[in-house]
């Protein structure tokens, strides 16, 4: 089979915004979610701000029961339950409680770690001799297939259900996974996406391999700065996207709103040969990765209207932009228009992936391109490469037809989607 793939629900939990509206209007004026954290400043972090959601607890109640509370100390698990319920309310699906699971419905969502707090707390009570004292929500919150877990718990999905964990890919990853189920005609709907949990223990890694700002703890706002000359390390973040893909068929019968469709993409990875390795990509299999996906969406390079790039205000900011100009073959003045989420939301490092494809969806469904914010000095080595208009930094409000999404993560791996705004004519 090969169905077409659209998306009818969406979900978000951000650090600038954790519903559909205020996510949207907070990417649309170049509204910042990047705050200090104290925590991180008495731990002696070298970077002192992050980008972390701000949930209630009685926002948080009312997708937990008063039992998952009592011992939930998972964030991650927390962000994704919300945003994977909020996408899957949005694509006007009800949450059934039959007996019968929902066979034609599955989720892939995505994490890097779950429940790391949870994983502390467990090990000091090991240590201390109190294993009688761990009880029985561990398990389930330190198992990386937790957020999926609960997820499908929930919502009674009966089709696959599966974590993926792919490093700063994992949320494009989890989309297209998603998307070959449908499109094989395995499902009928999944949920796709991804979570990241929030804290010092999560964040603590980058920060001790000093690819984390340390320059602007004293004005948090302006310290994530994709494409900036003055770019000096990513800003860690937190938090989770979702999206409902579905047959065409399906949504066009149930007459849902599609805010788009999938045309196709690719995954790959650079094996750490030539240039990549642990920690940088191979440019080689960055472009190939790129110009598959065209090839699979069956698009040509000149009808991209947009790129949300992986940009991640570091030094390999100016090597993406070539590895996009080498890919799609186009003269700097044809170069279509570029941006990055992070210098509102920082590096939500798995989680990533997924808030930025909402971010896309949102840009073609409601035609606008977010700005680029802290790129008032933009990098020579980009502008050298591309007409300095490709990189909005105010709002453009127009239409957009096809929009190229990219992940790219730790291990030299890489992940491509292709979106188009769907025509109901």
């Amino acid at each position: 089979m090969d169905n077409r793939v659209v998306i009818t629900g969406l979900g978000v939990c951000a650090p600038n915004g954790t519903t559909i509206p205020e996510f949207s209007d907070a990417i649309k004026n170049g509204i910042s979610g990047i705050r200090h954290q104290p925590d991180l400043e008495t731990l002696n972090f070298s970077c002192q701000i992050a980008g972390k959601p701000e949930l209630s607890e009685e926002r948080i109640s009312r997708y937990f029961t008063p039992l998952e509370l009592r011992n939930l100390n998972s964030t991650g698990i927390v962000y994704g339950v919300i945003a994977g319920l909020d996408a899957w309310k949005d694509a006007g699906l009800a949450i059934e409680n039959n007996d019968e699971p929902d066979w034609d419905s599955g989720s892939i969502f995505g994490t890097g770690t779950s429940g790391i707090d949870k994983f502390r707390w467990a090990i000091n009570k090991i240590d201390e001799l109190e294993i009688r004292k761990l009880g029985s929500s561990v398990v389930i919150q330190t198992m990386a297939s937790g957020v999926s877990a609960f997820i499908s718990g929930k919502l009674g999905l009966g089709n696959q259900v599966s974590t993926n964990s792919s490093a700063c890919a994992t949320g494009a990853e989890s989309i297209l996974l998603a998307y070959e189920r449908i499109k094989s005609g395995q499902a009928t709907k999944m949920l796709a996406g991804s979570t990241s949990d929030s804290g010092p223990y999560i964040w603590g890694g980058f920060d001790a391999m000093k690819v984390c700002t340390f320059k602007h703890n004293h004005e948090p706002e302006k310290g994530s700065r994709p494409m900036s000359a003055t770019a000096s390390g990513f800003v860690p973040g937190s938090g989770a996207g979702a999206l409902v893909l579905e047959s065409l068929e399906s949504a066009l019968a149930r007459k849902a709103k599609i805010y788009g469709e999938v045309l196709g993409g690719h995954i790959n990875s650079g094996g750490q040969r030539g240039l990549g390795t642990m920690t940088a990509p191979n440019p080689t299999a960055v472009q190939r990765c790129i110009q598959t996906s065209l090839k699979n969406a069956g698009i040509e390079a000149h009808e991209i209207d947009v790129i949300n790039g992986h940009l991640t205000a570091t030094t390999k900011d100016a090597l993406e932009v070539e590895n996009w100009k080498a890919a799609l073959q186009l003269p700097p003045d044809h170069f279509p228009y570029i941006n990055s989420l992070k210098g509102m939301i920082g590096h939500c490092i798995a989680a990533s992936g997924s808030i930025e494809c909402v971010a896309s969806i949102l840009e073609l469904s409601e035609g606008f391109i977010f700005p680029n914010i802290n790129c008032e000095d933009l990098n020579p080595e980009i502008s050298n490469l591309i007409d300095v208009k490709s990189i909005p930094q105010t709002l453009i409000r127009q239409p957009i037809n096809i929009l190229a999404k990219a992940s790219f993560g730790f291990g030299d791996i890489n992940a491509c989607v292709i979106f188009k705004k769907y025509s109901y004519e």
